[in-house]
């Protein structure tokens, strides 16, 4: 498969956290056809498999929760019949609630204990199931990783599976680190796209955007925020990343947080688009959206701000 030239991304994360038997039947497709009205050109298929703590090595992507292959197949191809372009995203979250960022070994293998060899084998097969079904499915792009901050420092390792990737997998490949981590990959130069999540406080987006340039650009590569956004909360602009920080649904707070960060990074050519965090497979009515404080934006103020965005660049 071909490498398409990066355009503008208008994404939007879809079906997380990818809960078998969700993904298909009516309200799958009604999920789909209410995001593709908001000038969605990119569709972030976006799955979880569960280890079972953050020092556990097996990776049991075909097991329940996670959604079966068929409806992973399912959902890209309704993506691509509605005109969208899709990313691949294949997660990796602990059972016990501790969050993936933290998965972490010692640095030496030692015997007797779980190590890094021992879970990058069992990572790079969940990866490589969903790089051949991306491949197989005609995805324009794969992420390999989502904020696995202990692991970015395992170089060789993500040097490999990339390697390994790109044996079965012909599209464009991103890695989707943290936030404040953009400086800290150190193998930027073995992806095709380099992609952060932008959970940046309402008032701090030019600064940081300074900062990731920099960090960036002498890679030469394309950039773009793989997960962006803010749930419609009280107080959850100053802190994005938050989604339990406590607060009355507001419509407005996120509305508010969604012109200040398209304002900023406009301004930035370098800046090629957003898969913005997120639209569940399963909807909450409309009528109920002024009551929903999480991130999807559907029947709330902040969706006119996406889509007039969208509609425009």
């Amino acid at each position: 498969m071909s490498k398409p030239e990066l355009e503008m991304i208008t994404g939007m994360t879809w079906g997380w956290t990818g809960v078998r038997g969700t993904w298909e039947g009516p309200e799958a497709e009604h999920s789909m056809n209410e995001m593709a009205k908001l000038n969605v050109g990119w569709a972030g298929i976006t799955l979880g498999a569960m280890q079972a703590t953050a020092q556990s090595t097996e990776i049991p992507y075909w097991q329940e929760p996670t959604v079966t292959d068929g409806e992973v197949r399912a959902a890209i191809r309704r993506a691509k019949e509605m005109g969208m372009k899709v990313v691949m995203k294949p997660v990796v979250n602990c059972a016990d609630g501790t969050w993936r960022a933290h998965i972490n070994f010692f640095d030496m293998d030692i015997p007797g204990e779980p190590t890094w060899s021992q879970w990058f084998a069992s990572y790079g097969k969940f990866i490589l199931h969903y790089a051949e079904i991306a491949e197989q499915e005609g995805c324009e792009m794969l992420c390999i990783g989502c904020e696995m901050v202990q692991t970015d420092k395992r170089e060789a390792e993500w040097r490999a599976l990339i390697a390994e990737v790109r044996k079965v997998y012909g599209g464009l490949i991103t890695y989707n680190c943290d936030k404040y981590q953009e400086g800290n990959v150190k193998w930027w130069d073995a992806v095709d796209i380099i992609s952060s999540s932008g959970y940046y406080p309402i008032g701090e987006w030019e600064q940081h955007l300074d900062r990731i340039h920099e960090a960036v650009s002498p890679y030469g590569k394309p950039f773009f925020f793989m997960e962006a956004g803010c749930p419609s909360r009280e107080g959850s602009p100053l802190r994005p990343n938050d989604w339990s920080l406590p607060g009355a649904p507001s419509g407005e707070a996120q509305k508010s947080y969604y012109e200040a960060m398209f304002g900023a990074c406009e301004k930035r050519e370098w800046v090629r688009g957003f898969m913005l965090w997120d639209w569940p497979a399963r909807l909450y009515s409309e009528e109920d959206a002024a009551a929903n404080d999480d991130y999807c934006m559907y029947g709330k103020p902040a969706a006119a701000v996406v889509r007039d965005y969208y509609g425009r660049v």
